[in-house]
């Protein structure tokens, strides 16, 4: 190696140390992806000359520009955390997909490494899309993902990294022996993607790829599963893990063990012991994602769901909002388990060319199973708490139906607001139809201006002063058959912007909480043009991704509200300032 190449190399390397060392210090307009892409050719390679700021995130994931959607591979190594995801390096818009690489050490700090994967090798050469990170025994990380071939089959590789003694993993190989996986005469070549981590049970590594079959118009999504000894050689099971007919192509399929009791994440690997198991997968006709809960049978290698929950389109969702091809992983060095999820723009595609990027991921979360085991419950990461800056305070605020509080003194559109309402009675919730089976129909009929019984009460957020723009973030509680109650809770877009172009919906998910204490609580994660909220401790989430026209940066504005008959009263309140990181993927 030439000394100037040496120098330049070394140079480079203190730099990468110096922000790791800084950042430990701090404390549907829909695009459809994968087999449906929406392709937009002459926007796909327009080089983004200039960034517009109005509407970028202040403290969540996102690259300096440019399109970005599935998160890939998330993993903890050798104390550092990786993100990949699916990224176009040339343009605002889906195409030309590559594996971008971030690292950090607190997952909120991230500093951006060459990408990890380019379309380079006959097996990927139409693209290199989705999958996950295993590591293996001896700390030995590999990335299984589909590669597109040039007969345009999506077909399952491997990539090891170049030094197992980098923590950074700044180098990937892609093997010769490349493809592990190719569609079997039974699989539809565009429909057989996204490969998960894999799990060791019965002296076999199994993963399972995202599938459908077609019998007439029934479209039944599916797991395949495969099975390998050496993680080269693999073998497709007679049978599926799990299908479910009339859910269609089931992409970014996610299986993984939860504890019965506690909080504690668990290794993939985990199959016996008091737990249970979770299966996600995202449906790529509805673009919503739905998981059940269940038991593995080890012996026929068979997942079952437990009978508390639908298994098809209308099943719970890890988020009801603006939220698709999530991906979780353990973190061993927090025994947790960790959610990441891509959050879309509802703008317009041209509005993405415009202002040079496109697309999110959600704040991590970590996810665990309810004690009443019928559902997950999600949370913030802790560490985004480190964030928090200025902070107000109220306890015990009355709110009478059309009352408008304002919550002072803090940074409102980048903003973590933890507030629990109170209510002294719930003779006054509404009656509740039996028919309302759909929340997010529901929730744009009835939404936070219709007055009702019991609720709406919850958060305006991203409001202006006039109150012509906000994103409502509430509940509102109905009486049910046999003295039962239904809680619905919405993030209602619909008044979220004077612009009409940006797709505005009215997000909602019902809430299952026992009501006996009459009180429910609301945790929204605020900002500039996204809003994650957590109700009932993280039963129900929601994200949203808003534009406000005059309800941005210190002309947003939060208010506490109530829209029904029933006195609320805000219990307590806490609120901060939301600082941003001090490295985002190097546009600091």
């Amino acid at each position: 190696m030439k000394l100037s190449n040496l120098l330049i190399k070394l140079s480079w390397m203190v730099w990468f140390f110096y922000c790791f060392m800084l950042s430990s210090d701090v404390h549907r307009l829909v695009v459809f992806v994968d087999a449906s892409h929406e392709i937009y050719q002459e926007f796909q390679s327009l080089e983004a000359n200039t960034i517009q700021y109005l509407y970028r995130t202040g403290y969540h994931f996102q690259p300096p520009k440019n399109w970005i959607n599935d998160p890939n591979g998330p993993m903890l190594y050798k104390g550092v955390y990786h993100l990949f995801y699916q990224y176009n390096p040339k343009g605002a818009v889906w195409g030309n997909i590559i594996w971008a690489h971030s690292v950090s050490k607190d997952l909120i700090n991230w500093y951006a490494v060459e990408p990890a994967l380019y379309p380079s090798k006959p097996f990927d050469i139409n693209g290199c899309w989705s999958g996950s990170a295993t590591v293996l025994p001896g700390d030995k990380p590999i990335i299984l993902y589909t590669g597109i071939d040039p007969q345009k089959r999506q077909v399952q590789n491997i990539a090891l990294p170049a030094n197992l003694s980098d923590p950074y993993l700044l180098k990937w190989i892609k093997p010769d022996y490349n493809p592990l996986i190719v569609p079997s005469p039974d699989i539809e070549v565009n429909f057989f993607r996204d490969p998960t981590t894999a799990w060791w049970t019965n002296g076999h590594w199994k993963i399972l790829v995202g599938g459908r079959r077609v019998h007439g118009h029934n479209h039944r999504g599916m797991a395949h599963l495969y099975r390998s000894r050496d993680f080269r050689r693999w073998v497709k099971a007679k049978h599926p893990l799990h299908s479910a007919p009339h859910t269609g192509m089931w992409e970014c399929p996610d299986f993984y063990p939860v504890l019965v009791e506690g909080k504690n994440g668990l290794d993939t690997s985990v199959a016996s012991g008091n737990i249970k198991h979770v299966l996600k997968v995202s449906l790529d006709e509805t673009r919503y994602e739905y998981y059940t809960i269940g038991t593995y049978d080890l012996e026929h290698d068979k997942y079952i769901p437990d009978n508390t929950s639908v298994d098809g389109w209308s099943g719970l969702r890890y988020d009801y909002g603006n939220f698709y091809a999530s991906k979780s992983f353990y973190d061993n060095k927090l025994a947790r388990r960790i959610l990441w999820g891509w959050s879309n723009e509802s703008s317009a595609q041209a509005d993405d060319v415009k202002k040079g990027w496109a697309g999110i991921q959600a704040i991590p979360r970590t996810v665990w199973l309810d004690s009443n085991g019928r559902q997950l419950l999600q949370w913030p990461v802790e560490e985004v708490e480190t964030l928090r800056g200025s902070q107000v305070q109220l306890s015990k605020l009355e709110l009478d139906v059309g009352d408008h509080a304002e919550i002072k003194g803090i940074t409102a559109a980048q903003a973590d607001v933890e507030v629990t309402f109170s209510f002294p009675s719930l003779e006054n919730a509404e009656a509740f139809d039996p028919s309302w089976t759909n929340a997010q129909d529901l929730c744009g009929q009835m939404g936070s201006t219709v007055v009702g019984g019991l609720g709406p009460f919850g958060l305006l957020t991203l409001a202006s002063d006039e109150l012509d723009e906000f994103t409502a973030v509430f509940f509102r509680v109905f009486k049910a058959q046999n003295n039962k109650h239904v809680v619905l809770m919405c993030s209602d877009d619909s008044r979220s912007s004077l612009n009409e172009s940006p797709y505005k919906p009215s997000f909602a998910g019902y809430v299952d909480v026992d009501l006996t204490e009459r009180k429910l609580s609301l945790r929204s994660l605020i900002d500039n043009s996204a809003v994650e909220s957590f109700g009932a401790g993280g039963k129900t989430v929601i994200t949203s991704r808003v534009y406000p026209t005059k309800a941005i940066f210190q002309n947003a504005h939060l208010y506490a509200f109530n829209n029904g008959i029933e006195t609320v009263t805000i219990e307590n309140l806490n609120a901060w300032s939301m600082a941003s990181p001090k490295l985002m993927n190097n546009n600091n």
